[in-house]
């Protein structure tokens, strides 16, 4: 019986968990304009200005969180980390509640990814 109890309350706190971390989407976007993303990354951030620079639009938001979390780490972690200066810069005053809003909003965005079968 405790067993089942304590099982309980712990499943019931990782969901609050989850619903106390929601990303806000809206937030997202105000930081994605502020940061101008679209000046690298194109029209709807889904038009990048070059073909090196990604498509952001319609992106899973957990690869997005990790991938702008990798960036802020950089260099100093060659195993997590990914090397770019100019995304490098852009993210070091992010908190981790800023990636997971941006993240939120990219996600949320109309994207043409193609998926080859």
């Amino acid at each position: 019986m405790k067993f089942a109890l304590i099982t309980a309350v712990l499943l019931s706190s990782i969901g609050l968990v989850n619903v106390a971390n929601a990303a806000n989407a809206d937030k997202g976007k105000a930081l994605v304009e502020k940061a101008n993303c679209a000046s690298c990354h194109g029209a709807g951030l889904n038009a990048p200005i070059l073909p090196v620079y990604p498509k952001l639009a319609g992106q899973y938001a957990d690869y997005l969180y990790y991938a702008l979390k990798a960036y802020k780490v950089g260099g100093s972690n060659p195993q997590y980390g990914r090397n770019n200066a100019i995304m490098g810069s852009q993210v070091q005053a992010f908190s981790d509640a800023d990636m997971q809003d941006i993240a939120a909003y990219l996600a949320s965005l109309p994207g043409n990814f193609v998926i080859k079968k």
